[in-house]
């Protein structure tokens, strides 16, 4: 699990069959202060109806994201599973 903010939507014409109705975020991961970045940005699956500028914990669980994706060979590695309150 990770921290991360939330800082765009992604939108494409064309998904892979498993990602069809799902809401994709650009998520930039945070060190534990949640200012400093922590890698390149990624591509979630949003799961808690995130918006922009939200702190939300990632998971790259596999198996979460096939369940909640009902699909054996999604390309998809991150998901969000929760939202963060401001308190630091």
């Amino acid at each position: 699990m990770q921290l991360a903010r939330v800082i765009g939507v992604a939108t494409a014409t064309v998904k892979h069959p498993s990602l069809v109705g799902s809401k994709l975020l650009l998520i930039q991961p945070l060190m534990a202060d949640r200012q400093t970045a922590d890698g390149d940005p990624q591509l979630s699956i949003d799961t808690v109806a995130a918006r922009v500028l939200d702190v939300v914990l990632v998971s790259s669980d596999g198996k979460l994201l096939r369940e909640l994706l009902k699909s054996k060979t999604t390309p998809a590695r991150w998901s969000t599973i929760a939202l963060l309150d401001n308190t630091p």
